[in-house]
């Protein structure tokens, strides 16, 4: 059985058996280029000629086919449109197709498992068996997607990978022509390797030769084309081969042998770049991509053979954080088309994000590869999700920048977002065509680039004479200049205009220089002088290529690769890391109007980074003509006196919340309360002392105690001196001389106490208030006590006997009142020995609600139990006394003062019951000190001044205004008294007139 039935039969259930069973039975290897090329090999040669040869012996001998230069052939170009057409229509062998799909997606499987398998000698043996069958089908079938492959002859040859054709539609390889990013890009490598070969202190005597491909924008179709660089590896040359097998039998022309590639220029899309590069690796192919910058390609490990003349997207990412940090941004979302360029730059925006700090990722979403309708409407609801992310990273391509632009537009929200774009938007007009007010104010960056002059001569002066070496540049020339060239000889579309051949680029068409064509020449100079410096090493003094240079070593090569430093193109250095990677340098523009208006703008240059950022932030120009950067924040800064309280897992999201009452702002995040002596400052972003207070002299608050104290020393001290002056008169002597006397001075100390109270206090004052704010009291109720005690004895033990009652001497009554007065000083002066008196500032006492409200309070250090317990012994003798002055109430007031001392007691009561609620009730105020003070010190005054004007003013009135009055009266003896104090039995009531 035949190994086409075999493969049919088995269906690619095992791939490994049916390759080894096509090694056996394989082409022969000098066929592999010549029909790979299919019917060109077979009737038709596309090779064309190359630069011209440089003197010496490094050359291969001049290109395969020289076309005849001068005049322009229409036939030469309707010839090459029906090859072009022919291979359009092919399709593989249908022996081969179930094959070539198994093999292919069992090497598909492999490469993108590379990193697990790096290292393994059995699984890359696996890869390069997989490639000699692809290969080997690739050169048994018909080529399914038209001509693709273009040959420069040279004594070392360089592969060239382009995106000449975009990603083509409905199952097609490839779609429509890619003028600047295929063609320009293409030709700036014809265009470097004209130079090189023109200059003779570089390579002298070795002419670099080319094989370029078109990658039609496709990983998968872009590895199938760059098989063709590792045919020469893995067949070797020169065996004796040379038929060239053709479809139909057809006789063959020539056979042309695959070119040992040296090295790859390309490719531009990362996606590509990471499926070649996992072939050259495995047959130690240098390759120099002169676009793709994802960071993933920055892993010596696994593309330990790529390198790239541009900058990586880590670099991109980090000078777009600098930005976002710049502009004062924290919270922001990410677009990214999916695919390797759009997900590896947004994930290294995001991780360098992260390990910067500062800023947040509101959303990040990808663009699906291919979107479905609507898909980007519902992209703008996710964005507008979280509205505060004004700020949008877009890792996209030029298509889905402008579909993202355009749903903006019909969500009418232009001048929402806030757009910075990668290098994929750089300063193209493309993306915003007709959309400028959309992105009006968006900051995009661009490796750092400069427009080649020599290539704009160059490119411009290209024609359909010139440039046959070009395969594609019919094709340019018709999209270019929008016309078409014979096919057959029939207008192949009549409303199209015709093409004459001789339109000028530049002149009939608009031409800018694409964006890229300075790497794509330092992509190859680097080359170039990597393999200068490896021939002067191995070759030295030798003109051309000697036996150490063929073949070239990769490995050697890579080597020199890495450590080329030169000008390039552009006059920045073109150097390389140990990882490949080129350094970063990016210029940075926003796109801004012009005239007040926006169709009218266009890319402004504002900033530059090359390892550190430098924006003109003041140049800056967003929607609606403002200098001020827009906000694009979670969350508002807080104010002064307010922290940050963050929302769990968004440390860019946080609610402000006041550092409120004694708490002041430590840092964004903290509040802490001030210390007990002190406020916070009206902004609570401080500490500041609270001011003292005290009871003064002019406070209104003092104003009554002190005029009842004035007062009732006066009133006292009139007494006194009555009293003094009549001393013996019978008012004075009834009233007991002694006891009064006592009384009276409790009462001055009491009026004498609100002076105390009133002072600054000091140890002294404070020691004074001890002693005499329960003295006086003390003194007083003390005398009432033995005065009503011996009232109520004498009339007591009369109901029983004639027999006076003991201790009713006026030396009894004496001793028995400073005995009770005495426990209060003992007490005070334990207290003062215990804990000796100083002042005090209370800061606790007016710490109101409102800090500003808040005071130090400067008192002595007594608390307001420690005050009511000075008090305490008094208000017990006060209780006591009342009691018997109830008792005694019986007692004719003709021979006692019963009743008044009664009276006296009971108002007593009742102003010192009233004092204690208002004392107490009054804690918590903020004029505590205040209303406390006055309380106790009127109390105090008015209790003081009840006794002295019940007991004491009617006597004084009477002996200063009735002297007649004050005369000596019958006595009575004790049985009498006795007698009154008792009626006889059976009477209810006896008379006491």
């Amino acid at each position: 059985m035949g190994a086409n039935a075999r493969a049919r039969r088995d269906g690619g259930r095992d791939a490994p058996r049916v390759l080894l069973a096509y090694i056996s039975q394989a082409p022969p290897r000098d066929s592999w280029y010549g029909v790979r090329e299919g019917t060109e090999g077979c009737g038709l040669e596309k090779t064309m000629a190359g630069v011209p040869e440089k003197s010496g012996n490094g050359g291969d001998g001049g290109a395969e086919q020289e076309w005849q230069e001068g005049g322009f052939e229409e036939n030469d170009i309707t010839l090459k449109k029906q090859t072009a057409e022919k291979h359009e229509r092919g399709t593989p062998a249908p022996d081969l197709d179930l094959q070539y799909e198994t093999a292919e997606s069992t090497l598909l499987m492999v490469l993108k498992n590379n990193s697990a398998t790096k290292g393994a000698d059995v699984a890359q043996k696996f890869v390069k068996l997989l490639l000699i069958y692809l290969s080997t089908l690739l050169t048994s079938a018909a080529p399914a997607h038209g001509a693709s492959t273009q040959r420069v002859a040279g004594g070392l040859t360089l592969g060239g990978l382009f995106p000449v054709h975009a990603r083509g539609a409905a199952g097609r390889a490839c779609g429509q022509l890619k003028k600047e990013q295929g063609v320009h890009r293409l030709e700036a490598m014809l265009y470097a390797l004209d130079r090189v070969n023109a200059d003779p202190a570089l390579l002298p005597g070795v002419r670099l030769g080319a094989r370029l491909l078109d990658t039609c924008s496709r990983d998968t179709y872009a590895l199938e084309q760059a098989l063709s660089f590792v045919q020469a590896l893995i067949q070797g040359r020169g065996d004796g081969h040379d038929a060239v097998r053709c479809p139909g039998g057809a006789p063959p022309l020539r056979a042309a042998p695959p070119e040992r590639v040296v090295a790859v220029v390309g490719a531009s899309a990362s996606s590509v770049s990471i499926m070649v590069a996992n072939v050259l690796r495995l047959f130690a192919i240098p390759q120099i991509s002169y676009a793709s910058t994802a960071p993933e390609l920055s892993d010596a490990t696994r593309y330990d053979f790529f390198s790239r003349v541009v900058p990586p997207d880590s670099y991109q990412a980090q000078a777009m954080v600098d930005i976002v940090r710049a502009l004062g941004w924290n919270y922001v979302s990410t677009l990214a088309s999916e695919g390797n360029y759009g997900e590896s730059g947004v994930e290294a925006f995001v991780q360098i994000s992260r390990e910067a700090g500062g800023v947040c990722i509101a959303q990040s979403i990808k663009i699906p590869r291919e979107p479905k309708p609507g898909e980007f409407d519902k992209v703008i609801r996710r964005l507008m999700e979280t509205p505060n992310a004004r700020g949008i990273i877009i890792f996209a391509n030029e298509d889905d920048i402008r579909r993202v632009l355009e749903a903006t537009r019909r969500a009418n929200l232009t001048g929402h977002f806030l757009w910075v774009g990668s290098d994929s938007w750089g300063s193209k007009t493309s993306p915003i065509l007709s959309l400028e007010d959309v992105a009006m104010g968006a900051i995009t960056i661009l490796p750092k680039r400069a427009s080649i002059d020599g290539f704009d001569q160059y490119f411009m002066t290209r024609s359909l004479e010139n440039n046959r070496r070009n395969i594609w540049f019919a094709e340019f020339w018709e999209e270019n200049f929008n016309c078409k060239l014979m096919s057959s000889g029939n207008q192949a579309d009549d409303s199209a205009r015709k093409c004459t051949g001789e339109e000028r680029i530049g002149q009939d068409s608009a031409y800018e220089q694409e964006g890229k064509v300075q790497f794509v020449i330092d992509a190859v100079y680097a080359i170039a002088h990597a393999l200068h410096s490896m021939h002067q090493a191995l070759c030295p003094g030798h003109s051309g290529l000697c036996p150490a240079m063929e073949p070239t070593d990769g490995r050697t090569l890579l080597q020199y690769i890495r450590a080329v430093r030169f000008n390039g193109s552009a006059g920045t250095p073109v150097m390389f890391n140990e990882n490949g990677d080129a350094p970063g340098r990016y210029d940075i523009f926003q796109y801004q109007a012009t005239n007040d208006s926006a169709h009218s703008g266009g890319y402004q240059a504002v900033g530059q980074w090359a390892e550190v950022l430098r924006l003109d932030v003041e140049a800056l120009l967003w929607s609606g003509d403002k200098r001020e950067v827009p906000a694009s924040q979670c969350s508002l800064p807080c104010g002064a006196g307010e922290r940050k309280k963050m929302v769990k897992g968004v440390p860019c999201c946080w609610h402000c919340e006041a550092c409120d009452g004694y708490r002041f702002q430590v840092d964004e995040f903290t509040c802490e309360s001030c210390p007990g002596d002190m406020r916070p400052t009206p902004n609570h972003t401080g500490c500041r002392p609270t001011p003292m207070v005290r009871l003064t002299w002019s406070s209104p608050w003092a104003a009554l105690p002190l005029l009842l104290a004035v007062l009732g020393i006066m009133a006292t001290t009139t007494v006194v001196g009555t009293f003094v002056r009549h001393n013996n008169t019978p008012i004075v002597r009834a009233s007991g001389r002694e006891l009064s006397y006592v009384l009276l001075t409790g009462i001055f100390l009491i009026y004498a106490t609100t002076f105390l109270m009133v002072a600054e206090p000091g140890a002294a004052v404070c020691a004074a208030r001890r002693l005499f704010l329960g003295l006086g009291t003390t003194l007083s109720y003390s005398a009432l006590l033995t005065k009503t005690n011996r009232i109520y004895r004498i009339f007591e033990q009369g109901k029983r006997s004639v027999t006076p009652p003991p201790f009713i001497s006026p030396t009894s009554q004496l001793v028995i009142t400073f005995s009770l007065a005495s426990l209060q000083v003992v007490g005070v002066i334990a207290w003062l020995g215990a804990q000796p008196p100083h002042s005090v500032i209370d800061y606790e006492e007016q710490r109101t609600v409102d800090p500003e409200q808040a005071r130090g309070v400067l008192k002595c250090d007594m608390s307001d139990l420690s005050l009511i317990g000075c008090l305490g012994y008094s208000l017990l003798l006060m209780v006591t006394c009342t009691v018997y002055a109830i008792k005694a109430r019986g007692v004719p007031e003709t021979f006692n003062e019963a009743k008044p001392i009664g009276f006296t007691m009971y108002t007593t009561c009742i102003i010192w019951l009233a004092f204690v609620p208002i004392f107490f009730g009054t804690a918590q105020s903020a004029e505590k000190i205040y209303i406390q003070t006055t309380t106790l010190t009127v109390s105090l005054s008015l209790s003081a001044s009840v006794s002295l004007g019940m007991l004491y003013v009617p006597k004084t009135y009477v002996i200063l205004f009735h002297p007649e009055q004050n005369v000596q009266k019958r006595k009575r003896s004790l049985k009498a008294t006795s007698t009154m104090a008792a009626p006889p039995k059976g009477e209810d009531k006896e008379d006491p007139k």
